[in-house]
C-alpha cells in the first residue's frame, strides 16, 4: 500500500504532462478530496498509508484530471470571495478575476441602504452570493438561461444560509420580474469568440458553451444586457457592472455611451488588464445628484472595500 507522500508523488508524476497545470497543487488537492482532509493534512502525516480502496479511488481521480476534467468538476467545488460554492458542469468555473465585479459593485452600494441587485446569468450563484455574504440588507435576483445552473445556484444559497436572494429563469433581464427596477445590475456574461482558439486550452473545452461564447465577436451578450438594462431596468442613478475580455474594453464602452448611459469607466484585473466596465443611468448625473462620486473626489480616492 502507497503512503500519502508516495501516492502524491505517482500522481504528480502523472499529471506533469497536462498543458497549463499544476501538478504538485492538483495532486494534493484531489488527495485532500478524496480524504475529505484539509492540506495540512497531508505534511501532517506524509507516512500514513492508504486503503485499497482509496488507493484506487485516487487512481481514478488522477485519470480523470488526466482527461482534462477540469479540478473543480471533479471535486464539485470552488472557493469564491471566501464562500465554498458547489459546482457542476453546467455552471462556469467562478474564477478569482471575477472577484473584481463584486469589489467594485461594493463600492457603489456603500451608501445605498436595502439596495436591489440584479445578477444577471448568475451560473453558480458566485456574484451574487458573495454580495449577499457583504449586504445581509439587500434583495438580490439572480436569473440564468439554465435550469441546471440554477438549480445548483439555489443550492449553494440554501448550503449558505442566504435568505434575501430570489431566481429567475430566462435571458438577462428579460427573466426579471416586470416594471422592477435595481440600484445595481451586474453580469458576468460570455463574451468569447465563437471562433478562439482559447476555447480549446485549459478548463474551457469542459465548461458550457453557452457560459462563455457569445457571437463572432464575442459581444452579442453584453449587447442585449446593456440594452435591456438602459431601458428602465436600473434605478435613477444606478449602475451597470459588466466583465469582459481584456481587448473588449473601448468596445463595451461605446456601446455603453451609445445606450444613453453615463461615468463610465473600466477597471483593470489583478493582472492588469482591463476587466470590468461600469456604468450609471443619467437619470440623477445629468442633474448633478451624483453625491457620492462628488464625495469620492472631495476625499480624493476611492473608500476600500475591505
Amino acid at each position: 500500500m502507497a503512503t500519502l507522500q508516495q501516492a502524491l508523488k505517482t500522481a504528480q508524476q502523472a499529471l506533469s504532462a497536462l498543458p497549463q497545470a499544476n501538478p504538485e497543487l492538483e495532486a494534493a488537492l484531489l488527495l485532500c478530496h478524496l480524504l475529505e482532509q484539509p492540506r495540512s493534512y497531508l505534511f501532517a502525516w506524509p507516512e500514513k498509508e492508504l486503503t485499497p480502496a482509496q488507493q484506487q479511488r485516487y487512481v481514478d481521480l488522477v485519470e480523470r484530471r488526466r482527461a482534462q476534467e477540469p479540478i473543480a468538476y471533479i471535486t464539485g467545488q470552488r472557493e469564491f470571495w471566501s464562500l465554498n460554492l458547489r459546482v457542476n458542469p453546467h455552471t462556469l468555473i467562478p474564477r478569482p478575476e471575477t472577484e473584481l465585479l463584486v469589489e467594485r459593485s461594493l463600492y457603489h452600494l456603500q451608501l445605498i441602504s436595502q439596495p436591489r441587485i440584479a445578477d444577471l446569468g448568475t451560473g453558480s450563484g458566485a456574484i451574487a452570493l458573495a454580495l449577499a455574504s457583504e449586504r445581509h440588507d439587500a434583495q438580490i435576483a439572480a436569473t440564468d438561461i439554465s435550469a441546471e445552473a440554477l438549480a445548483q445556484a439555489r443550492e449553494n444559497s440554501t448550503a449558505l444560509g442566504f435568505t434575501q436572494l430570489t431566481f429567475h429563469q430566462g435571458s438577462w433581464c428579460e427573466a426579471l420580474p416586470a416594471e422592477e427596477s435595481y440600484d445595481l445590475i451586474v453580469s458576468n456574461p460570455p463574451y468569447i469568440e465563437a471562433d478562439d482558439p482559447h476555447l480549446n486550452q485549459g478548463d474551457l473545452p469542459q465548461e458550457p458553451e453557452l457560459a462563455l461564447v457569445s457571437g463572432r465577436d464575442g459581444l452579442d451578450a453584453i449587447r442585449a444586457i446593456i440594452q435591456q438594462a438602459s431601458l428602465q431596468r436600473l434605478s435613477p442613478g444606478g449602475w451597470l457592472l459588466l466583465e469582459h475580455g481584456y481587448q473588449q474594453a473601448e468596445a463595451v464602452q461605446q456601446l455603453l455611451e451609445s445606450a444613453g448611459l453615463g461615468n463610465i469607466a473600466t477597471h483593470p484585473d489583478l493582472a492588469g488588464l482591463p476587466r470590468v466596465t461600469e456604468a450609471q443611468s443619467m437619470d440623477i448625473a445629468k442633474g448633478g445628484h451624483n453625491w457620492y462620486l462628488t464625495l469620492s473626489h472631495l476625499i480624493g480616492k476611492e473608500p476600500g472595500i475591505r
